[in-house]
């Protein structure tokens, strides 16, 4: 169990709603972002005199051009419908954690300044004014909010919780406080092209590492090409695949599986990030101008479709904004999709028996899978409804013999955030993430306990840094999470591969030389 400085959860036979503790996480807000990080994103480095006016100016921006926003400030009931399906308010206790509760904090200043009835008889209405302290609060829980969605799900009314954490964040970038986290990684892809900072030399030695390390298991020449022109496949994927594990196992698999599909296929070092930080904290322009860089790439490049790796959030701006944000796209091959994601391209080469699996190779694990929010609640896969869910499923069945879904009220559409998406992945948030991971947590030591399940695949790069981090918290080891295409990388038998007594016959011969 990992040290903390708070408490955390006790995991439950069942989740249950909790008894209120107002006011305990108000403490917790992530670093503001200074200058350095606010000015490349367009946002002023500090808190202007005339803030107050600034932000009910940006409030009525956003509310000209989002319709969708004064609807879902304007609709709710306070059913409480909601108020019990967030995994920070289950984790936390906090009431201002219930998605109402959250929503409130803008929709009574929007009331105030917006609203016949705020103007004249705010009392009535619940509206407030902005004041500095309203100001704190919304910095605080709207960056309690992982934009996941789930609450929407149970909405009679269908309000997006993510919409209104996403229009308050832009609105305090607007005044000068944006969060550090966030908008820094945004300065970085503007200024290099990925998240993490990656030079095109460390992406190249990245790269050709990994052939290397191929090549010494298989015996077999899979390439890892960067900015390859005439390439008919640009694949997209979060820099965190570069960097780690488990990520980088699953960059290898996609390469095993270009390799034997017998496709050509590029990174781009101009466009070596599949993630788009923008959406999380609301602006439009900078989704679009990260999501600019793709297609520039694919252009320069000479591509004929575009693929994205492994990542919940990628995936969600891809499918539902890539072709209005950086389209149109008519200069790829009409055949494919765009976009189109890896797993679905790696289905349809099982399907067609390109791929030569050998499940056996990953009969040391039991498997479970975390369908990640972005990916759940907000795209889909392939052609048919609810596709989302079972390719994936469809994969890791085909290349493991061990597989068990965690319960279905945890799963699917109804699946619960690893605690640690829409924004939220840094360390000034550790309590946050430790306590919103609690839902998955209760769900995942179940299967554990009932049918020794060993491992947990997720295909959001997020949702495995979160886990990788959270689990000794509860008890569980790290290297419980993998990348789907982690194990069809260690499933696949290359055309070529050596075998097992090819390898001790080599290292026989070294010995004897």
């Amino acid at each position: 169990m990992a040290k903390t400085d708070f408490d955390i959860p006790q995991l439950e036979e069942y989740t249950e709603t909790p008894a209120l503790e107002v006011g305990t996480m108000a403490h917790s807000k992530p670093f503001v972002a200074k200058v350095q990080f606010q000015e490349p994103l367009g946002y002023p480095g500090e808190l202007p005199e005339d803030w107050q006016k600034q932000a009910i100016d940006a409030m009525g921006d956003l509310l000209g051009k989002y319709r969708s926003l004064q609807v879902y400030l304007d609709s709710c009931v306070k059913c409480g419908a909601c108020t019990d399906k967030c995994h920070y308010y289950l984790g936390t206790k906090d009431p201002k954690n219930m998605p109402v509760g959250r929503q409130d904090l803008l929709r009574k200043v929007y009331r105030r300044y917006f609203t016949f009835a705020g103007k004249y008889f705010p009392a009535l209405v619940g509206a407030k004014d902005l004041t500095k302290d309203v100001l704190d609060d919304w910095y605080s829980y709207f960056h309690q909010c992982s934009q996941c969605r789930r609450c929407s799900v149970f909405c009679p009314y269908g309000i997006d919780t993510a919409e209104i954490s996403m229009a308050a964040r832009e609105i305090m970038a607007r005044i000068g406080v944006g969060q550090k986290y966030c908008n820094e990684i945004i300065g970085k892809v503007f200024k290099i092209g990925n998240n993490l900072g990656l030079p095109e030399a460390a992406l190249a030695d990245t790269l050709e590492g990994l052939e290397e390390d191929v090549e010494d298991e298989t015996g077999v020449a899979v390439k890892y090409p960067l900015d390859q022109k005439g390439a008919d496949i640009l694949l997209v994927t979060p820099s965190a695949d570069f960097f780690a594990e488990p990520h980088v196992d699953g960059l290898i698999g996609y390469g095993k599986v270009f390799h034997e599909a017998g496709v050509s296929w590029t990174l781009s070092s101009k466009a070596s990030e599949a993630a788009n930080f923008g959406m999380f904290i609301g602006s439009y322009e900078n989704m679009r101008r990260i999501s600019m860089r793709i297609r520039e790439a694919a252009l320069e490049l000479g591509v004929k479709r575009i693929i994205f790796g492994e990542c919940g959030h990628a995936w969600r701006v891809a499918y539902s904004f890539l072709n209005t944000l950086a389209g149109p796209f008519d200069f790829l091959d009409p055949k494919y999709p765009v976009p189109q994601h890896i797993l679905e391209f790696t289905w349809e080469e099982i399907q067609k028996g390109t791929l030569n699996i050998d499940k056996s190779a990953n009969d040391d694990m039991v498997l479970t899978y975390h369908d990640s929010c972005n990916v759940a609640r907000a795209s889909r896969m392939g052609t048919e409804p609810g596709g989302q869910f079972m390719i994936p499923r469809n994969v890791i069945k085909a290349v493991c013999n061990n597989f068990v879904d965690m319960a279905p009220e945890t799963i699917h559409e109804n699946t619960f955030c690893c605690g640690g998406g829409g924004g939220l992945l840094t360390d000034d948030l550790m309590e946050l993430r430790v306590k919103g991971a609690k839902p998955r947590m209760e769900a995942l030591s179940h299967v554990i306990e009932e049918h020794g399940v060993t491992n947990m695949a997720a295909m959001c790069a997020i949702c495995k840094s979160q886990f990788t981090k959270v689990l000794p918290y509860y008890g569980m080891s790290m290297d419980m999470i993998v990348s789907v295409h982690q194990l069809v990388s260690n499933a696949i038998v290359l055309t070529g591969q050596h075998t097992d007594e090819d390898q001790v016959s080599t290292g026989d011969e070294q010995v004897a030389a």
